[in-house]
């Protein structure tokens, strides 16, 4: 089931990428590569298509230089199931923590989910048609009946009286006025024991298994309500759109989905490399690359709607790899991702351009938020260059969190305007060096202040 990125050329690909993350060309050339190598699989002859394996590959730079960002794009771009999950998360099978196959039980929920939205957005038109039928019935019920067979009110007259009812609904008359019906709710009392389980370490799955197990055996309940015609109406087309979905083709169009088109991206794999063989703790971070083994090569896993393929499922690892390095990862795993990508540190000039012309940019993000408060927010040249030129210099002197810096910075540049905005007189704000430089002067100067401020 190919996505609509599926259908560009790398080159497009990449331009599509350009457009939210600044520089990383090399990142982006392999991302594309294995995005294409998708399209290419789709069409070549079925007896060699389920032998070509997914083109995995491993980011390695320090943080805050765009691997996730990258991954969460692609995965945007083609429409495919996505879910970022941290390797120093799991825990070898046999000790307390999350398995490795629940991230892709994880990522099922989310293609489902996703599949119903999209469903869900189909019918939606039928399910308002159905709720405004069914929201009439309990404004105007249909004539009674008598023991003398004779209809108490003609039938004429009840469809003047809920065309005019019609009427006034659409025109939003009748937004206040109150009708009693079933809602439906769960009895909490069903689940006493499930409750025991939340919160602890190593039963997220067990209890969120238990529910689902339970909540068949306890359907929800109905009970008579008087809610606002509004809020009734609402109520109605969520369970008419529920009702409409063919549960059934969701579950199989969206696990079809998941293996053909669906993306892990694995972050902090550095932290589960073995640097020697010793005794400990890294016993346990090898045992987690070995409980990954198999789901990446390719294996069966159990979810609730199924077993899941994930032969072809797309893996993005990433990691810092500051004091181990990829071949502290055992052989076997380091197989498994034939392209590997060093990613590059930002520099002063990728810090102006992340804050200029992304989509996103941060600073077009600061100017809309504070516009809803009638403030216009401006930044000079100087002033976008001085704040790239703290966050290079910040990052040199402290832990280098790349882009992230950036945020750090313009939260505290911006902090007194932000919290003044709604009570400002002046509504126009020039950011520029001499401004930043009063407001971080200070801070930057003093190694250990920056440390904790920026």
């Amino acid at each position: 089931m190919a996505g609509k990125i599926d259908f560009l050329t790398p080159k497009e690909i990449v331009k599509e990428l350009n457009k939210y993350v600044i520089g990383q060309d090399k990142a982006k050339r392999a991302v594309a590569i294995a995005l294409r190598s998708r399209f290419r699989r789709h069409n070549v002859p079925v007896d060699i298509m389920e032998d070509i394996s997914p083109k995995n590959i491993l980011l390695i730079g320090p943080t805050g230089v765009g691997k996730t960002e990258i991954a969460r794009r692609i995965a945007k771009l083609s429409d495919s199931p996505f879910i970022k999950v941290e390797a120093s998360k799991f825990t070898e099978v046999g000790y307390m923590g999350r398995d490795v196959e629940s991230m892709i039980r994880d990522l099922s929920e989310i293609s489902v989910m996703s599949e119903r939205a999209q469903e869900m957005d189909n019918v939606i038109e039928k399910a308002q048609e159905n709720a405004e039928e069914m929201l009439l019935d309990l404004l105007v019920p249909p004539p009674k009946v008598s023991k003398k067979n004779v209809r108490e009110i003609s039938a004429d007259t009840h469809i003047n009286t809920r065309e005019k009812f019609r009427k006034m609904f659409k025109e939003g008359k009748l937004n206040d006025r109150t009708v009693e019906m079933e809602v439906k709710s769960f009895n909490k009392q069903s689940f006493p024991v499930i409750e025991v389980f939340s919160g602890q370490a190593g039963f997220d799955d067990i209890g969120q298994d238990l529910k689902e197990m339970f909540s068949g055996m306890f359907p929800k309940q109905k009970k008579l309500e008087k809610v606002k015609v509004s809020e009734a109406y609402e109520i109605l087309i969520r369970e008419e759109s529920e009702r409409l979905v063919d549960t059934d083709k969701v579950i199989k169009n969206a696990i079809e989905k998941l293996e053909n088109s669906g993306l892990v991206f694995i972050d902090e794999i550095d932290k589960i490399a073995s640097r020697e063989k010793s005794y400990g703790p890294d016993i346990s971070r090898e045992g987690v690359q070995r409980d990954l083994l198999p789901i990446i090569e390719g294996s069966n896993v159990m979810t609730k709607y199924g077993v899941v393929k994930t032969d072809h499922i797309l893996f993005i690892a990433a990691g810092a790899f500051h004091v181990s390095k990829p071949s502290d990862l055992i052989p076997e795993l380091q197989g498994r991702f034939p392209i590997r990508v060093e990613m590059e540190s930002l520099s002063k000039n990728d810090f102006v351009r992340i804050l200029k012309e992304p989509k996103n940019a941060l600073i077009k993000q600061y100017f809309e938020l504070l516009k809803t408060e009638k403030v216009n927010l401006a930044f000079t040249e100087d002033g976008i260059e001085r704040v790239a030129e703290i966050a290079e210099e910040v990052n040199l002197k402290t832990e280098n969190i790349g882009a992230r810096r950036l945020q750090t910075i313009l939260e505290k540049v911006v902090e007194d305007i932000s919290f003044d905005a709604p009570y400002k007189t002046a509504k126009k704000f020039i950011i520029d060096a001499k401004y930043i430089d009063a407001k971080l002067k200070d801070i930057v100067k003093n190694e250990d202040l920056s440390r904790y401020i920026l």
